[in-house]
């Protein structure tokens, strides 16, 4: 029986170290979840420093994993728990590479498929959006992958749980989407550049939104952080270029002479009073150069120019979404950085002057505690009132980490309530409480699209926006 081409490749690649198969059959298929292999199945599994032995990796992703062979990023001391298994290992530099040449082999790209890329510490999804929104309006085919999941024409298809799927879960989709689709628009996290998920990726352009404190339990330090995503210059095409709304970005890149591609500073849209009527969320500033950013892109991609690009756009789900009732603004956002509650809270007090800010707001468990206090003042310095609660806890219990965050904030405005539905009905009775003439802006942050709360290695379904429109009906607020 002749080779399949999966065995003709495995053989033909150069590995660090290897064990062939004792036995080896038929290999059909590549995976990067143990739990979706079978007795066909080449198994991609990432190793990564996080503080668990190989033993406990073994027993937990391994031990029962039928696949036929196991190709990894480095040794692991458990690899005679698997006589049966062929087991080969990559150079770590190598690791996106082999995996690159796998999916070419079962998920070739369309040559002529465009694709954007969209990295930055926040504003991502939105800047996605905005451009998937203008894009369309143009009559272009448009795949959308990121945080809110795969979208094709506006019509989401799939969440895939990632901003950034992994790379053979990418070329999968690709290979599923790319005839009904014109260009592909993906947001690019930093995570998805170190590790390598989205290798290979031809960008024809990108755009970079900021750049802030974010994802140290990962990175370790800024620096690192900021290496990573500067990667995304590596995916830009010749004749492509960089778009950045942020000076301090495009000034670091140059200094550190890793702008490789044209780099493109792009100043906040200047819309008029039609616009932000028509569009609220076009009053905070970073949502305006967001905007900007996105219509660049779309220039670029267009050939053109539209000055009204902006009656295209729709609101992004958990991000600024508004509810009003009488002089009570209700926000919900996804703002869970520092540098994203100072702009969201600097944009209300310049969009409602006469109004008091209510904010609530939490800080994800397991990730970097130290921008917790941060968080904290961020969100005292525009706040005349704070209800400290839990997101996404995790593994940690949600009493530390908001005493993580409690140095940051006066005692005299804030409160706590552990139990975050239990906390947005003590913010709608707070704002009962005041007179009704009083106007009144709520955030509720943190948490924005994300329908889930996950505490104790298990998500169960919670929506921010479920408990707005529960306690709303309670008081009898229309």
């Amino acid at each position: 029986m002749p080779e399949s081409p999966l065995s003709q490749l495995l053989e033909t690649t150069d590995f660090a170290w290897q064990r062939p198969a004792a036995a080896p059959g038929a290999l059909t298929n590549i995976q990067w979840r143990a739990d979706r292999c079978d007795t066909g199945s080449i198994l991609f599994f990432q190793r990564f420093d996080d503080g668990k032995t190989d033993l406990e990796i073994y027993e937990r992703y391994l031990a029962r994993c039928p696949c036929a062979v196991l190709i990894t990023n480095r040794m692991l001391h458990c690899f005679d728990r698997m006589p049966l298994k062929g087991i080969h290992v990559t150079r770590p530099s190598d690791w996106a590479e082999v995996i690159g040449r796998f999916c070419d082999l079962l998920y070739p790209l369309r040559p002529d498929l465009k694709f954007v890329g969209i990295t930055g510490t926040n504003g991502k999804t939105t800047t996605l959006k905005y451009l998937e929104s203008i894009l369309a309006a143009q009559g272009q085919r448009v795949l959308s992958i990121g945080t809110l999941g795969v979208f094709r024409n506006g019509e989401r298809l799939v969440e895939t749980g990632f901003t950034s799927p992994p790379l053979i879960e990418l070329r999968r989709l690709l290979r599923d989407q790319q005839d009904d689709c014109d260009l592909v628009i993906m947001e690019v996290s930093s995570h998805a550049l170190d590790q390598g998920r989205v290798h290979g990726i031809p960008f024809s352009n990108a755009g970079w939104t900021n750049f802030t404190q974010d994802h140290l339990d990962y990175h370790r330090d800024e620096t690192a952080y900021f290496n990573a995503k500067a990667r995304i210059m590596d995916l830009i095409q010749a004749g492509g270029r960089l778009y950045c709304a942020s000076p301090a970005v495009a000034e670091r890149l140059s200094a550190l002479g890793m702008a490789q591609a044209p780099v493109e500073l792009v100043a906040p849209a200047e819309v008029g009073s039609a616009a932000i009527a028509a569009k609220p969320f076009l009053a905070l500033e970073h949502n305006r150069a967001n905007y900007a950013l996105a219509s660049s892109l779309a220039d670029r991609l267009l050939g053109e120019s539209a000055s009204a690009y902006w009656r295209h756009l729709e609101a992004v789900d958990g991000r600024f979404e508004c509810r009003v009732f009488g002089n009570r603004t209700l926000v919900v956002d996804f703002a869970h950085t520092p540098d994203a509650l100072e702009a969201i809270l600097s944009a209300i007090r310049a969009g409602f002057p006469e109004a008091r800010v209510l904010t609530l707001f939490g800080c994800g468990g397991d990730r970097d505690q130290s921008k917790r206090p941060l968080m904290g003042a961020a969100v005292a310095r525009h706040s005349d009132q704070v209800i400290i609660t839990s997101d996404n806890p995790r593994t940690e219990a949600p009493e530390a980490i908001i005493a993580d965050i409690l140095p940051g904030i006066p005692e005299q405005i804030r409160e706590v309530v552990v139990e975050r539905p239990a906390a947005i009905a003590r913010l709608f009775d707070l704002l009962a409480e005041r007179p009704a003439e009083e106007p009144w802006v709520a955030l509720i942050a943190g948490k924005g699209h994300e329908r889930y709360i996950d505490q104790g290695g298990r998500k169960t379904h919670y929506s921010d926006q479920d408990e707005v429109a529960r306690n709303a009906e309670r008081l009898g607020w229309r």
